[in-house]
């Protein structure tokens, strides 16, 4: 890797969240910093196609300008050509983004015992880790040295539990379980993970639609906790990425020092 500033972010096979995922690499890429993937195997991804074409009736999909920059993610040859999470080394990279996702290829990504080593290993490190919705549970089953989660004593939000019942319930009729990855909601599980979690966990101002943008984060909401960001959803997946990247930039060392 080079002296510069390395970002990875590790993905499933497929199932990933456009938004999660297509919004970071440009906003960090634009910033001047070198985004790396990875996969279980090194082979390249794919998105959720749904979030691509409309989960239901044309509704609740990634947003147009998201869709474009997907389109243009798969072009690139980081995309391309991902490592294999065998293959990662900690001190390699300044940064760690976690994206999430709801569908089913998602569980190879959130459960993997080795890629949750990986993450405690970087974590010791105490270089900037981000993390987005579904992508905050790798963070809450994560364990340090002591046994416990990476967040038992951080401050965080995720995919609050109103967003993903809500989801649900619109479209279990048609898409039966699709926006139930695991029988916990995202927000029960992290919030078993903390030590206090009526105080450590910060759901966020309450939305259903609206969402931040590349020029207006008033309807976005992130938490920070010294090198750790966290944030709810794709609607907030701007702030986020800008958030991380300005700790990113700020961080003094350098992979391998």
């Amino acid at each position: 890797m080079n002296a510069g500033r390395t970002v990875l972010i590790p993905l499933p096979d497929q199932g990933f969240d456009v938004t999660e995922v297509a919004v970071p690499w440009s906003v960090l890429r634009r910033a001047g910093h070198t985004v790396v993937f990875a996969t279980e195997r090194g082979a390249p991804a794919c998105a959720d196609p749904l979030l691509l074409k409309g989960v239901l009736l044309g509704k609740l999909g990634a947003a147009p300008e998201a869709v474009r920059l997907y389109r243009e993610l798969e072009q690139a040859t980081e995309f391309q050509r991902p490592l294999a999470w065998g293959a990662l080394f900690p001190g390699d990279f300044n940064g760690l983004v976690l994206p999430g996702g709801h569908a089913p290829g998602m569980r190879q990504y959130l459960g993997s015992t080795s890629l949750l080593a990986w993450v405690s290993a970087f974590w010791e490190l105490r270089r900037p880790v981000g993390a987005i919705c579904h992508g905050v549970l790798i963070l809450a089953r994560a364990r340090d040295a002591s046994g416990k989660s990476l967040l038992f004593r951080r401050r965080t939000t995720c995919l609050p539990r109103y967003m993903e019942r809500s989801a649900y319930w619109l479209t279990a009729w048609k898409l039966k379980r699709y926006y139930r990855t695991y029988e916990a909601y995202v927000e029960e599980e992290v919030r078993a993970a903390l030590e206090v979690p009526d105080t450590q966990f910060i759901r966020g101002p309450v939305v259903l639609a609206r969402r931040g943008t590349e020029e207006d984060d008033r309807a976005a909401f992130v938490v920070e906790d010294a090198n750790y960001v966290s944030a709810r959803w794709p609607g907030d997946a701007y702030l986020f990425a800008r958030r991380f990247g300005a700790r990113v930039a700020s961080t003094a060392s350098a992979p391998g020092s």
